[in-house]
């Protein structure tokens, strides 16, 4: 089906069922689905529709980015990359007397600070402070909720996984990507959870999901931000 709002157009499914509310999906593709009750009158259906059409714009262009894989970054002026959940500007500074290429987070920006103007450089640069703030953002979380835990991590790295997202050994050590700093504080806390919960419980048995919903009651929702946009946290 198609409706008109706000001079666009958009199309989608409508699929009644038996459910008590109004409620609307958008797949991989961008396509879209509304999901009513038996015998929901269209006028509602439309109302709900236009209530969410912010939302539906916003997933729809994201799953489909999301559809043609990670877009190659340029290092330049304006290119954007994600920090805490949220998406910044990256501002480019060049001077040959700096001692280490560097960033700092300013002004809802990321200001990179290098010695050469070089794409290797400038990514370099960006890279490692995604790492210095993961060290820094998943210690703060772990002293946050060890209130929860009568063991304490015993080391905590930081690494360069391409497969997860953290671990946690026999010897309670745990190993955290460094590209949680791009993810919001409570995806990174699920995660730190996730993997403390493992120093009590090595597998991932009821025992161990029973004591990370009692810690993190919404930690499902933390574990869909992480599915599905991971594809965005490229650098």
């Amino acid at each position: 089906m198609i409706h008109n709002y706000s001079g666009e157009t958009i199309s989608y499914n409508i699929n009644y069922k038996k459910r008590k509310s109004i409620g609307i999906s958008v797949d991989v593709y961008g396509n879209i689905e509304v999901q009513a009750p038996k015998g929901t009158p269209n006028e509602y259906v439309l109302l709900f529709i236009e209530e969410k059409w912010d939302w539906i714009q916003e997933k729809s262009k994201e799953m489909k980015a999301r559809a043609l894989g990670p877009q190659e970054k340029v290092y330049d002026h304006g290119e954007s990359f994600l920090y805490l959940g949220n998406t910044y500007p990256i501002q480019i500074f060049h001077d040959a007397n700096l001692t280490q290429n560097h960033v700092k987070f300013e002004e809802n920006k990321l200001f990179i600070y290098v010695k050469e103007l070089e794409e290797e450089k400038i990514r370099q640069a960006l890279k490692r402070f995604y790492y210095q703030q993961c060290k820094t953002l998943v210690e703060k979380s772990i002293k946050s909720y060890q209130s929860n835990f009568k063991i304490k991590p015993k080391v905590v790295r930081i690494n360069d996984s391409n497969r997860t997202w953290g671990t946690c050994d026999s010897n309670q050590q745990l190993t955290f990507n460094w590209k949680l700093a791009m993810a919001p504080q409570r995806v990174i806390d699920y995660v730190v959870v996730h993997e403390m919960c493992h120093m009590l419980h090595l597998n991932h048995d009821r025992s161990f999901w029973r004591l990370v919903g009692k810690i993190m009651p919404d930690y499902k929702e933390q574990e869909n931000w992480l599915a599905f946009s991971s594809w965005k946290m490229t650098v």
